[in-house]
């Protein structure tokens, strides 16, 4: 008979702990780099970094983003880089040594995981932070002609093999290597034997995973829903469940991870930051630009075509967020055998 327990993970973590207002780049709101209340000129163009290879979450949230930050005229222009690399870190590194203001960086939860797994120099202390954007449940898939038919079956098969079962997904540490760590925690593993079972093989964007998947490299993937959706649609792969506590809408027929007897919710947020150390006024400036995208028509159908949540948060309210998500991500990680 099949154990399951109660763990305790959900993107808004509940706790309270390191303080992020002793940052250089005052993300308690008050900006705290220099420029006090002096006002900014208004930004023309911004650059927005994604710190992570094409494809994935983090790369459709940064174009989507730029598309109607342009179309709508928010903003003169809005390029976008990748900088792949480390959950995210590599990226980071790049903002700490950026100079111009009006960059924005794209991130989440996956970012908050890595910093700890990769034991990062730069923190998110070390940035701004500007907005909360969106929330996603994630999805285990496998591949259209896998054995596995239900997650339960997934499940088992990995506590009984162990390294022989391979499972993909995003970066070490973040929020698909975590679910994959709860799953096994609530299937009866500890924190020692979950290492020990759990074949996790981090990639850095969405496409490599795709790849593994569609060409039967591995047996299992997790991801955010948007980035398996077409994949699942045309039959590539098959979805087992999704995190989150409910269905989600692109998927009304694929059951929750708690439906087929675990008790498991964890969804992956994501937003962004900017440069530590601008002033008040800077700060001020890119939440006003990127309030105006989330206001806009444009943005929220990118919403219901990706299937994300509107997360939205800035100010005060992030600040504290993200406190709170830190310092529980970091004890989850520890809970689970992942650092």
């Amino acid at each position: 008979m099949k154990h399951t327990r109660l763990v305790a993970a959900t993107a808004v973590f509940a706790a309270a702990a390191l303080a992020l207002t002793a940052c250089a780049g005052g993300s308690t709101g008050s900006g705290g780099g220099g420029g006090g209340g002096d006002e900014a000129a208004a930004i023309e163009d911004v650059k927005i970094i994604v710190p992570a290879d094409p494809g994935g979450g983090w790369d459709q949230t940064g174009r989507a983003m730029s598309q109607v930050l342009a179309a709508d005229e928010i903003v003169g222009s809005a390029p976008v880089s990748n900088v792949g690399g480390a959950g995210g870190t590599v990226g980071l590194a790049q903002l700490a040594n950026e100079k111009d203001p009006a960059t924005l960086m794209v991130m989440g939860l996956v970012m908050v995981g890595a910093i700890e797994t990769n034991a990062s120099t730069v923190r998110l202390e070390d940035t701004t932070p500007i907005a909360r954007l969106t929330d996603e449940s994630l999805v285990i898939v496998v591949p259209e002609s896998s054995k596995y038919e239900t997650l339960e079956d997934l499940v088992e098969d990995i506590v009984e093999k162990g390294q022989e079962v391979t499972v993909t997904g995003g970066s070490a540490g973040g929020a698909d290597h975590i679910l994959a760590g709860l799953l096994l925690e609530a299937a009866g593993l500890d924190a020692e034997e979950i290492p020990e079972k759990l074949n996790y093989t981090p990639n850095s964007g969405g496409g490599e995973a795709v790849s593994l998947l569609v060409g039967n490299k591995v047996a299992a993937g997790i991801s955010g829903v948007g980035e398996f959706l077409q994949y699942i649609e045309d039959g590539s792969m098959r979805a087992l469940a999704v995190s989150g506590a409910e269905p989600v809408a692109s998927l009304p027929d694929v059951p929750t991870i708690t439906d087929e007897g675990y008790d498991v919710e964890l969804t992956n947020w994501r937003g962004v930051i900017a440069p530590g150390g601008i002033s008040d006024a800077e700060r001020a400036e890119l939440e006003r630009i990127v309030t105006e995208m989330h206001e806009s028509g444009a943005w929220k159908d990118e919403l219901e075509t990706k299937g994300w949540a509107d997360a939205f948060l800035t100010g005060d309210e992030f600040d504290s967020f993200l406190t709170e998500n830190i310092t529980d991500v970091t004890g989850t990680l520890k809970n689970i055998g992942l650092i």
